[in-house]
């Protein structure tokens, strides 16, 4: 099977938030700035090196601040390396930030559309999947008002329901598995299980680590921005389990 995905040593540099210096700090530090050497950079990823097969679901694990999310952003080009490369064959489908294309005074009719076209569908083969989409987001006649009148879950569960319907060829998943109600919860989980058992290659960040071991081919333990172990679900988890006592 052919690399979907290709990371090579890449790094991810984010510039530290602080208070802007004095007058006097400025000038004693100045050939710091200058040559860009003051030690406010933090590095979010280092140096990480791996490759996504098609078909394979890959599943990342770690604590908050790891950079999981950093290397999915990394992936879907939202923000660029600092070093390294990364090279993706496939059409992305990302399931990060639910509705973040949403138009708060559309209705869901008219969001299902817009983001649809965004996701990479024709208005024809959005119209043709509307009702699908609809009632796969259990949100009933709410999809004729705007959507600042749904709650938090019905906002998520229509995102949802329009991101998986969209032919999806490479996913890429941000914690997401706990959308909507305990039911909803279960038919996302079982439709994406559908998909990638039927060959969308997909990498998954999820702190649920039955999921990660239940969906996923293999998987990675990111700390600190590195990878601190790769290969089988349940091998690496039960590593970071240990490590975390």
């Amino acid at each position: 099977m052919s690399d979907i995905v290709e990371i090579k040593d890449v790094w991810k540099k984010f510039p530290m938030r602080r208070d802007r210096p004095g007058f006097k700090e400025f000038l004693v530090n100045l050939p710091k700035f200058i040559n860009g050497n003051s030690n406010s950079n933090f590095w979010a990823i280092k140096g990480v090196s791996l490759r996504v097969k098609q078909g394979e679901c890959l599943g990342i694990i770690g604590k908050n601040g790891a950079g999981k999310s950093t290397l999915l952003s990394l992936i879907l080009g939202t923000i660029y390396p600092t070093k390294g490369n990364i090279n993706v064959s496939q059409k992305i489908t990302p399931l990060l930030e639910l509705g973040a294309g949403f138009h708060p005074d559309l209705t869901g009719w008219e969001n299902i559309m817009i983001n649809g076209v965004l996701l990479g569908l024709t208005r024809d083969e959005v119209t043709e999947r509307m009702e699908e989409i609809a009632a796969f987001s259990e949100i009933g006649e709410f999809i004729d008002m705007p959507v600042r009148t749904y709650s938090s879950g019905m906002y998520l569960k229509l995102a949802f329901s329009i991101a998986i319907n969209t032919d999806p060829k490479l996913l890429l998943i941000d914690d997401i598995l706990a959308v909507g109600d305990e039911a909803f919860q279960k038919k996302s989980k079982e439709t994406l299980i559908g998909l990638i058992k039927g060959e969308v290659t997909t990498i998954l960040v999820s702190h649920n680590l039955n999921a990660i071991k239940e969906i996923c081919d293999r998987a990675i333990w990111l700390d600190g921005g590195e990878i601190r172990a790769e290969g089988e679900p349940e091998k690496v988890v039960d590593e970071y389990l240990t490590c975390l006592g």
